[in-house]
């Protein structure tokens, strides 16, 4: 599952106030680690995210494409050598 060494629950906290609670509610808890993770390293690919959180690569794609639509998340610069914003 998430392994990190900064305390999940302070992640999805400080995800929960970023985002705002109406939409921080209405995501899966696969999302919230998925922000969390990003959060602690914006530079995170989606092959490590499914790594660590233990779904495939296409789920992964498939919840940051959500994600982005509700835009939660931006990813800033190419694939390689860009990173993910939380807004």
């Amino acid at each position: 599952m998430f392994k990190s060494h900064v305390d999940e629950s302070s992640i999805i906290n400080k995800v929960g106030e970023k985002v705002g609670e109406k939409i921080y509610t209405q995501l899966s808890e696969k999302q919230k680690t998925i922000i969390a993770t990003m959060l602690n390293n914006p530079t995170i690919s989606a092959k490590e995210l499914s790594r660590i959180i233990g779904i495939s690569q296409r789920k992964i794609e498939e919840n940051i494409k959500k994600l982005k639509k509700k835009e939660i998340i931006k990813r800033i610069g190419p694939d390689k050598g860009g990173y993910w914003k939380v807004k």
